[in-house]
């Protein structure tokens, strides 16, 4: 079965968490949602609002169109590469966001 993309968001959410070394109190605090929510957002299990999607991000101090590009990629299937990227030789990449050291570009993340 296909990825939803509320598990695809929450796992998406808790790396860039766990990436920056945060707690989900710190997190839940700093976007003002309840703990308990977070963390069943984390997991798959609620389907978060925009508005609580905005807050979440600049809690993290994320980008939500960042966001957004490294849950697109994670749910599109590995084979599924564009005809001329196959025809180049490459393979579709994965993006990573990093721990906040200033924000980015999206499309400077989307090129790493």
């Amino acid at each position: 079965m296909a990825m939803l993309l509320r598990e695809a968001l929450g796992d998406s959410l808790r790396r860039v968490r766990t990436q920056q070394g945060r707690t989900l109190r710190e997190v839940s605090t700093g976007a003002r949602v309840s703990l308990g929510y977070l963390s069943e957002v984390e997991r798959g299990q609620k389907e978060a609002s925009s508005e609580l999607l905005a807050a979440i991000c600049d809690a993290l101090d994320v980008e939500i169109a960042d966001l957004l590009l490294d849950v697109g990629h994670a749910m599109r299937p590995a084979e599924t590469v564009a005809p001329e990227v196959a025809e180049a030789g490459l393979t579709a990449t994965k993006v990573v966001i990093p721990a906040p050291a200033g924000r980015r570009d999206a499309t400077a993340l989307a090129a790493a």
